[in-house]
């Protein structure tokens, strides 16, 4: 499956990243939701839980597709 970890995304971005992950509690929370829901997709993807649709899986894309754009913006705007 393919690594949608923020960094790996946005490796230009990395020290910035973690920078804000340990000194920004709006980014920090921002950060958190992002992995979280990343996580669950992976878990799906990889058949770890099956226990889920296709509508509900591309659901989740979907968010981590806003999440990750969310993050984006918000990088480059402070």
């Amino acid at each position: 499956m393919e690594n949608h970890n923020l960094t790996h995304e946005f490796p230009e971005l990395e020290e910035k990243i973690n920078a804000f992950k340990l000194n920004d509690e709006t980014f920090k929370k921002m950060y958190v939701n992002y992995e979280e829901v990343n996580a669950l997709i992976q878990h799906y993807e990889d058949g770890e839980q099956n226990h889920t649709t296709d509508e509900h899986l591309t659901d989740l894309r979907k968010k981590r597709v806003h999440l990750k754009d969310d993050l984006y913006s918000y990088l480059h705007q402070n």
